[in-house]
């Protein structure tokens, strides 16, 4: 993240266009309620959404105001069903999204619209069906799952304390580079100290980057003269090329001499489509998508991983319950050490078994309510429009809805909306969905994640794992907050535990 100077002097500069600015687009007709501006923002940068739900207790859609538009922000689900679904073709991505994104994410699915966003998601719809990438999913999924087990294990033998969010990120990284490129860079256990962690910790900083850009108005003139955190994301991206190129290079020659057999990864099954249609898919294309792929499959599952385990040790009698579910659906064999029974669970966790598991499904979902992963999303306005409670809008504002303020609504969630609370998404033992527009972890519409299944599936994994084999306690009884980032991670303290394993196995 960019450092306190640089802070303090792109503060300054806001400031003072603002004083030059704002009255033009005040006189233009802002529309209340106008509920603070951009200074506001970078002020409370470090603890921007509780800054944005701070507004959110008073008013359920309100402005913020910028020098030449207005950042809109919503919790009303009929607002959110309108924007990503009833008028979907007025509220796109937008040139100035692409512009933030595109050193890092390129032409990918999370920065385009249009034609390019089409083709993405169809083929990427297909290639989520089918069984073989499930498959090869569960098989990625669990091994990683018992090398973080053995991982915790040796820490508690050593006496250590663990950081959890640096470890399930390197271990969701191993997971999607083998995923995804079908290469092992063993980040996890720290067996390679190359180009592939040189890869994976580039890719957290640049990612890391991309939040400051849209409050950092002059971000495009510091990569222009290649100035401080431009710098930096400029080394970090070549870092990331130069590694994706490889694979792709190197992938590229396998599938041309293994007559027509297409590797699991994903990769290797678009490099496949790519021979087909050698004119639709260029190497600068197929990297575009992987990364994409990478901060959805690697980063949310990762971070919501990381608060579920937060919020068990706070909430002990909820911990008991998933134990209970895990041990009445995973009949265990007689195993001669905790590791060879660690390994004989994982392959118990079957597609079936998973989807038996709703207290677990709920507990997941619950904590992606309270810290979702995505904590706010935007789009760019084409065109004039009236939201469905009457707040207008303006062609070139930027609307957000706000995943982190509506799990914290009372008016959606009720009075105990900031309780932790796995009952309220079961009905007699099964798990009941919520509108996806009301619990929009997963946006909605014709946006909806096309991996959605894969991150439940990845995340109970694990949490079956660990829930299991280990008991977790915070080191100190001291608040865990997040740092602003496009996913919702915890501060570069992280998440200290102690643990201790169960013997019962």
């Amino acid at each position: 993240m960019a450092g306190g100077m640089e802070y303090a002097a792109a503060t300054l500069t806001v400031a003072l266009l603002l004083i030059i600015l704002f009255k033009m687009n005040w006189s233009s007709g802002l529309c209340p309620p106008v509920a603070a501006t951009v200074i506001g923002m970078m002020i409370n940068f470090k603890l921007l959404h509780d800054f944005i739900l701070h507004h959110h207790r008073r008013y359920k859609t309100y402005r913020i105001a910028y020098p030449t538009f207005s950042y809109v922000l919503t919790t009303d689900p009929a607002n959110v069903e309108h924007i990503l679904r009833s008028n979907f073709a007025n509220y796109v991505k937008g040139k100035s999204h692409h512009d933030v994104m595109e050193d890092l994410l390129g032409d990918g699915i999370f920065s385009v619209d249009g034609e390019l966003w089409r083709q993405q998601r169809k083929i990427a719809s297909f290639e989520f069906s089918t069984k073989v990438l499930k498959d090869f999913s569960s098989v990625v999924f669990r091994e990683n799952a018992v090398k973080l087990s053995k991982i915790l294990l040796e820490n508690f033998r050593t006496k250590q304390t663990v950081e959890m969010q640096g470890l399930l990120l390197r271990s969701t990284m191993d997971g999607f580079c083998k995923l995804g490129f079908g290469v092992d860079i063993n980040s996890l256990t720290n067996t390679n100290s190359g180009a592939e962690a040189s890869f994976a910790m580039a890719f957290d900083t640049a990612n890391s980057l991309l939040m400051w850009r849209y409050f950092d108005v002059a971000w495009k003139l510091k990569r222009y003269f290649n100035f401080l955190s431009e710098a930096t994301m400029k080394d970090n991206i070549k870092t990331v090329d130069d590694f994706v190129y490889k694979v792709i290079h190197s992938r590229k020659q396998e599938v041309s001499v293994q007559n027509n057999y297409v590797k699991p990864d994903i990769l290797s099954r678009f490099i496949a489509l790519s021979e087909k249609h050698p004119e639709s898919y260029s190497d600068k294309y197929l990297r575009d998508i992987i990364l994409n792929f990478m901060v959805a499959g690697r980063e949310a599952t990762a971070v919501t991983l990381c608060w579920f385990f937060h919020l068990l040790c706070k909430n002990p009698d909820v911990e008991e319950k998933l134990l209970q579910e895990i041990r009445d659906l995973v009949k265990e064999k007689e195993c001669v050490s905790i590791e060879e029974s660690i390994s004989m669970f994982s392959q118990s966790l079957t597609h079936t078994v998973l989807d038996k598991m709703h207290y677990l499904h709920a507990a997941l979902t619950e904590s992606l309510r309270l810290h979702p992963a995505v904590p706010m999303d935007g789009k760019y306005v084409v065109s004039d429009d009236i939201l469905p409670d009457g707040f207008k809008i303006k062609k070139g504002d930027m609307i957000n809805y706000v995943p982190y303020s509506m799990g914290r609504m009372t008016y959606l969630w009720g009075n105990d909306a900031e309780e932790f609370k796995p009952e309220r998404w079961l009905q007699n033992g099964i798990f009941q969905p919520q509108s996806p527009f009301k619990f929009t972890a997963f946006q909605a519409g014709p946006r909806i994640c096309l991996g959605k299944d894969f991150a439940y599936m990845q995340m109970k994994i694990f949490a079956s794992v660990l829930v299991r084999f280990f008991k977790f306690e915070a080191v100190e009884d001291k608040e865990v907050k997040y740092r602003p980032s496009t996913t919702l991670h915890m501060t570069e303290d992280g998440l200290n535990l102690r643990l201790k394993p169960r013997l019962d196995f």
